[in-house]
């Protein structure tokens, strides 16, 4: 085997083993989260309702709440490898059920918002880099720091309010319209459509700002090297340095932006479906946070702590590739 091949090599086998150290303190970490709250989930539940002693005693151990804490960690270990989250408190349904369908309508959401948010950025960021210190990059500039520091909140209640007083001309709240039976397949996602204008808006705003201030950081940066220098000296074209000499490079900060930019995209997730009551895992979480339903707030955090964990060992796969300072050490 070659050096440079064994040094890949153990690169990639230091990164997945972070990550599957990473992964199982999350699952510890998700398991005693939940341990210590306040409050009984049991009672909460059937808060108002007369139940006996051994029937309070049944639903105790039909949610493993009888046994010692250790004892519930261990099963819950056992349980969560073999894909097994546990039963809704409020649902009484398996979790994976529960959090499948909010999973697809959060991808729905978060996907499109998360390439728009990307593209845009990066995008502006390229042409206020470029053009530092002039009235086109101060306007970006200026914009993505007011859509950065905006809550995600407050811009959707904004949103609604003056698509209230423009006439409601579209739907603020859910994801279809209720009561509605559709002819066919494309009046359905037409409706769909529809009500995702409004969150779409919203999360691509709050993912445009940072990728604007990074990309313009990060391009300003490449442009000072001596290379890019260099170039501009023997006369090389404006448009040949910036798109094959200082994006390749200013472009490396970004991959790292976005596998981290999944928890930002998260948080945003959770106030975006809350306010326009889009049924994905957000909403979900904000329901369950309500209904103390313990078991699908694991689940989710779990589903969401793992996917940030791949997404950051994917990004590093990324720049093995990209960067050859990685690979050959």
């Amino acid at each position: 085997m070659k050096p440079k091949e064994f040094h890949i090599y153990i690169y990639i086998g230091k990164k997945a083993l972070y990550a599957i150290i990473t992964v199982f303190a999350i699952i510890s970490f998700n398991f005693l989260l939940f341990r210590i709250l306040p409050g009984n989930p049991i009672e909460v539940l059937y808060r108002g309702a007369q139940l006996s002693p051994s029937a309070i005693d049944a639903l105790y151990k039909q949610f493993g709440l009888n046994q010692p804490l250790w004892i519930q960690y261990f099963i819950y270990i056992k349980n969560t490898i073999i894909g097994n989250l546990g039963i809704s408190y409020a649902y009484q349904l398996p979790v994976i059920d529960v959090l499948f369908p909010a999973i697809i309508n959060s991808l729905i959401l978060g996907i499109p918002a998360t390439i728009l948010g990307i593209y845009i950025g990066i995008w502006t960021g390229k042409i206020a880099g470029w053009k530092r210190n002039t009235m086109t990059d101060n306007l970006f500039t200026n914009i993505s720091m007011i859509l950065w520091a905006i809550p995600g909140y407050w811009l959707a209640t904004l949103l609604i309010l003056l698509i209230v007083l423009t006439g409601g001309v579209l739907p603020v709240s859910g994801m279809y319209t209720p009561g509605i039976n559709y002819q066919s397949f494309f009046y359905r996602l037409i409706d769909l459509l529809k009500h995702l204008v409004l969150p779409l808006i919203v999360l691509t705003l709050l993912n445009y700002g940072q990728y604007t201030i990074l990309m313009r950081n990060s391009l300003i940066d490449v442009t000072n090297e001596d290379y890019i220098i260099s170039a501009k000296a023997k006369g090389v074209p404006d448009y040949l340095i910036l798109n094959k000499h200082a994006m390749p490079n200013a472009r490396l900060p970004i991959v790292s932006m976005i596998a981290i930019n999944l928890g930002y995209l998260v948080g945003g997730l959770i106030l975006t479906e809350t306010v326009f009551s889009w049924p994905g895992v957000g909403w979900l979480i904000y329901s369950s946070i309500l209904s103390r339903d313990y078991p699908v707030l694991q689940g989710a955090f779990l589903i969401l702590a793992i996917s940030i964990v791949i997404s950051n060992f994917i990004a590093d796969m990324i720049y093995l590739y990209l960067d050859p300072r990685i690979r050959y050490g």
